[in-house]
């Protein structure tokens, strides 16, 4: 009877190796610090919001904000031949055929623009805010990215835990099977409890390859993340550890503080009002300064002059006031104002809905914290009755249905424990997330 339970065993190892690919050499083990370094320089989302933010570093220059000068240099040549006939009054004439003419000039032209109702310091510091608009919104991608990481990272383990659970139910499904094949050997068991007891294995079994599945597509999307090669294989580290002491108070004032989105729409606040500024100093007059050198020749073989040559330097000053644009000034300051207006409610919006997302999210995790200890006495307890039911089962005192209701009783258990622990540490990672304390995930490890 032993040697059949060995065959049996050897046979449902030597399938699942085949079916459900396993690699039987050791996979290298990818750590979430690990995950999350490679996905931070590789993943292509996120490369493509640094260069969006070095873009808008470069555009904050005191030249794209109006403070320097343009200069510019010109320079021309032209020549021609021409046929020209020349009579005076008195009869007396000229005739020239084939005269060559030429003209070459070049200027250097400097214009600066030295008053412009301040428009140009208000034009700076609104560059200087999408600057760190820019740098916020990096953070948040950075931030989500982690986040998306480490929550892709931790269903993998919750799945390979699942999948130690199926693993033990099969061995206990094969033990099943070996007590009722001694019992039809003796004449106390049924052909029929024995066929339940192979079916129910075939039901493991097929569950066993549906967590393989799921965890192979598990480890597919997190390579994604990682933007590599989505046949990259490699094991992840067996536990999910809860911190089980955030504090409510102390995070609440990290998320009023370091939000990265909160961030942004204050920083967009200050650039409505900076806009505002930036139309009123087109009330005031502009004052330019302009300055330029220039040279001029002219040869003409059949003109009076054989050639002809100017150059020159000159200064300027250019005062412009705008009289009336048909209160378009008006229009577009209002305009500007609402705008400031919509960007302080939109302020407000953000902080109560993400305070309301907190608030929400820290009731799932102390919830979910409770789960964690009630299910861990669920399954001390689901795991002492399965004993009981098994030493009970061998000795022919209870069915194999109440054996095998026993054994869905226990792996039931040990899938809540899981789950729960899972769903602690979403919500662990999901205010860590909210409250840019990402850092913490990697100390709770």
């Amino acid at each position: 009877m032993m040697k059949r339970y060995l065959f049996i065993k050897f046979t449902f190892i030597s399938l699942f190796l085949i079916v459900s690919g396993v690699n039987v050499q050791a996979q290298q083990v990818l750590t979430l610090e690990e995950a999350v370094s490679i996905g931070l320089e590789k993943n292509y989302g996120l490369q493509i919001s640094r260069n969006l933010q070095e873009e808008a570093d470069n555009n904050r220059t005191i030249g794209n904000a109006g403070f320097l000068p343009t200069i510019d240099v010109t320079a021309g040549r032209t020549e021609s031949i021409e046929d020209s006939e020349f009579r005076s009054a008195d009869g007396t004439g000229r005739t020239n055929e084939g005269a060559r003419s030429t003209n070459t000039n070049a200027a250097v032209n400097l214009n600066w623009t030295i008053f412009d109702g301040l428009t140009s310091f208000a034009r700076y510091d609104r560059l200087g805010k999408l600057k760190e608009i820019s740098d916020e919104e990096l953070r948040f991608d950075m931030e989500f990215l982690v986040s998306q990481i480490a929550l892709s990272y931790f269903n993998i383990i919750r799945i390979s835990e699942q999948i130690k659970v199926l693993e033990n139910n099969i061995e206990v499904s094969l033990e099943r099977i070996e007590i009722e094949e001694t019992k039809v050997d003796l004449g106390s068991g049924s052909e029929y409890d024995l066929l339940q007891a192979r079916s129910d294995l075939n039901a493991d079994r097929a569950a066993f390859i549906r967590e393989r599945n799921q965890l192979n597509e598990a480890k597919i999307s997190l390579n994604e993340l990682l933007s590599r090669d989505p046949r990259t294989e490699y094991d992840v580290t067996t536990e999910i550890d809860v911190n089980r002491f955030l504090p409510e108070e102390e995070l609440y004032n990290r998320l009023m503080e370091e939000n990265a989105e909160l961030s942004i729409a204050r920083f967009e606040n200050e650039v409505s009002r900076i806009e505002t500024r930036e139309i009123q100093g087109e009330r005031y007059p502009q004052i330019s300064l302009t300055s330029g050198y220039s040279f001029n020749r002219s040869e003409n073989d059949g003109g009076f002059f054989q050639f002809n040559e100017t150059t020159g330097l000159s200064v300027g000053l250019t005062a412009r006031v705008n009289i009336f644009n048909g209160f378009n000034i008006n229009r577009r300051v209002q305009n500007a104002q609402i705008r400031s207006k919509n960007a302080e409610l939109n302020l407000e919006s953000q902080k109560l809905r993400l305070e309301s997302e907190f608030q929400a999210i820290y009731r799932t995790y102390q919830n979910s914290i409770q789960l964690v200890d009630l299910e861990e006495e669920n399954l001390s307890n689901a795991e002492e009755t399965l004993d009981i039911a098994l030493e009970r089962f061998r000795l022919g005192s209870i069915s194999s249905l109440e054996f095998r209701e026993a054994q869905r009783t226990f792996i039931a258990a040990e899938n809540r424990l899981i789950n729960a622990k899972f769903e602690a540490k979403v919500a662990e990672t999901e205010l860590l997330q909210l409250t840019g304390e990402m850092d913490q995930l990697f100390t709770a490890q």
